[in-house]
């Protein structure tokens, strides 16, 4: 599998070892930067990632900055992506699972390298599970990135999903 690995100077050491244990695993790591510890912005990295998933030169992409918000919000600004900051396996697991994200990010500084290892590996072993609900969550998510003055403006924008949870048709 190809994977597009980037993070900002902050924690290029983790990076790294990130990109040796993909390697270790038998994929092919396409490292966007940063390569040192000198003074960068994370959006660079994170547009670089997405913008290799998105275009199919990766099959996935992993993203990592100081707490990984910053790089997971530049990150999904590229259309096509689905970007899930993840702390945890249980999270990283749902996010491909049932809501097929492409890329996933987390803070270098917030978790230890073991368990950033087992959220890699659980992300990447875990296999997308299309269902009906699946479709359409996706759907709503992907369509959301459109903007309009429309629905900022409409105080009734979630009238029908309120009738459809009022007559029992979300079993969450």
């Amino acid at each position: 599998m190809k994977i597009a690995l980037g993070c900002d100077h902050i924690v290029t050491d983790t990076k790294m070892k990130i990109s040796e244990h993909l390697k270790d695993l038998g994929h092919e790591v396409i490292d966007v930067g940063t390569y040192d510890f000198h003074r960068t912005h994370y959006p660079i990295f994170g547009r670089l990632i997405a913008e290799n998933v998105v275009s199919g030169k990766a099959d996935l992409g992993i993203a990592l900055c100081g707490t990984g918000v910053g790089i997971s919000a530049s990150a999904d600004k590229v259309p096509g992506t689905r970007v899930v900051l993840v702390g945890d396996v249980l999270t990283a697991r749902y996010a491909k699972k049932e809501l097929n994200a492409n890329i996933i990010a987390f803070g270098g500084r917030i978790l230890g390298q073991n368990l950033i290892h087992n959220i890699v590996d659980v992300f990447l072993e875990t296999e997308y599970e299309p269902t009906e609900a699946n479709k359409q969550l996706i759907e709503k998510i992907d369509n959301s990135i459109e903007v309009s003055p429309e629905i900022a403006e409409n105080d009734h924008i979630f009238d029908e999903e309120n009738a459809k949870w009022a007559r029992g048709e979300y079993h969450d």
